[in-house]
C-alpha cells in the first residue's frame, strides 16, 4: 500500500503542518477547508514556513517551489474521494470526529485508509463509524509537525496488520519515527507529559513558585528545552484541557484530573499562543 495522494481534514496548525510534510515526502496533498479565508490562511502559512527554510539554506528554492505545487486547497470534502490516505485533524472533540468519520466513509473510495491525528482520544470509536474499520488508525504528528521526529501510529482493536505497516512506512517516508502504540488514552506521549504540566499548574495554583521560577527550574534542573507554561502556552491550554479531560475519563486517575485554573483560563479565552494570552502574553 503507497500512499501517493495525501488528504487532510483540517487547516489549523497541525493540519498544514501535516500537508507540509507530506508534500515535502513526495505526495499530492488535498487539504480540506471550512471557507477559502481559512485556505487562503494555509497556503499563506505554507509559502511564509517553506521561504524561512530556503532563507535558513534548509531548502532550496526549487525544492520549495516543488513542495507549495503539490498542495492544493479545497472546501467540499467530495475532493477528497480519490486520495489514498485522509488524515482529519480538527478539534479535539469526539462527537465532531465520529461525525466526521461517517462522512468520510461516504466520501472517499472504499479501499483508501482514513486516520486521525487525535492526541488521546479513542481510535475505535471512529473506526467503528466507518464500514471499513480495518483501514482506520491513528497517525499522531507533534508539533510543530515538520520539526517533530515523532509519529505515534495507534493501532485499535480493529486495524489490520497491512494498514499499520502502510502508515509506518508513510511516517518513515516523511522522514519521521514512527512509534508503533496501543489505542489507549494518551497513548505514549501524552499519558506521560500531561500529568507533568498538570501537576506545574497546581504548584502554581498553590503557590509553590511563579509559572517563570517553575519554568526556569524544570529548564535548569531536567534539562527540558521548555518549562511546562510555555509548553501549555504552546500546545494550547483548551487542547491541553482536552487531553486531560479525556485521560481522567478513562482512568480515574486525579493526576488527570484537571487543576480548577486550567479550566478558568479556558473559560476566559485564555488559550496560549493562538488567542495571544495564556500564561504568558504575546500581544506584545
Amino acid at each position: 500500500m503507497t500512499f501517493k495522494t495525501v488528504g487532510i481534514l483540517g487547516s489549523g496548525i497541525m493540519g498544514s503542518g501535516i500537508a507540509e510534510v507530506a508534500a515535502a515526502a513526495g505526495a499530492t496533498v488535498i487539504v480540506r477547508t471550512r471557507s477559502q479565508a481559512t485556505a487562503d490562511a494555509l497556503l499563506a502559512g505554507l509559502e511564509k514556513s517553506l521561504a524561512k527554510q530556503v532563507e535558513k539554506e534548509k531548502r532550496t528554492k526549487e525544492d520549495a517551489d516543488a513542495i507549495r505545487t503539490r498542495v492544493s486547497v479545497t472546501t467540499s470534502i467530495g475532493d477528497l474521494h480519490d486520495c489514498d490516505l485522509v488524515i482529519e485533524s480538527v478539534v479535539e472533540d469526539i462527537t465532531v470526529k465520529r461525525a466526521l468519520f461517517n462522512e468520510l466513509d461516504r466520501s472517499v473510495r472504499h479501499d483508501a485508509v482514513l486516520a486521525t491525528n487525535t492526541s488521546t482520544l479513542s481510535v475505535i470509536e471512529l473506526a467503528m463509524e466507518t464500514s471499513r474499520p480495518e483501514l482506520v488508525c491513528g497517525v499522531h504528528f507533534f508539533n510543530p509537525a515538520p520539526a517533530m521526529s515523532l509519529v505515534e501510529i495507534v493501532r485499535p482493536l480493529c486495524a489490520s496488520d497491512e494498514t499499520i505497516q502502510s502508515v509506518i512506512d508513510f511516517a518513515q517516508d516523511c522522514g519521521k519515527q514512527p512509534v508503533e502504540v496501543k489505542d489507549q488514552a494518551g497513548f505514549v506521549v501524552n499519558a506521560l507529559l500531561f500529568p507533568y504540566l498538570n501537576n506545574a499548574i497546581r504548584l502554581l495554583e498553590q503557590g509553590v513558585a511563579s509559572k517563570d521560577g517553575i519554568d526556569v527550574a524544570m529548564k535548569g534542573g531536567c534539562g527540558f528545552p521548555m518549562g511546562p507554561f510555555a509548553l501549555l502556552d504552546l500546545v494550547g491550554l483548551d487542547t491541553s484541557l482536552a487531553i486531560l479531560d479525556a485521560l481522567y475519563a478513562e482512568f480515574a486517575d486525579p493526576n488527570f484530573a484537571p487543576v480548577p485554573l486550567l479550566r478558568r483560563m479556558v473559560s476566559a479565552g485564555q488559550l496560549g499562543r493562538k488567542s495571544g494570552i495564556g500564561f504568558y502574553d504575546y500581544r506584545k
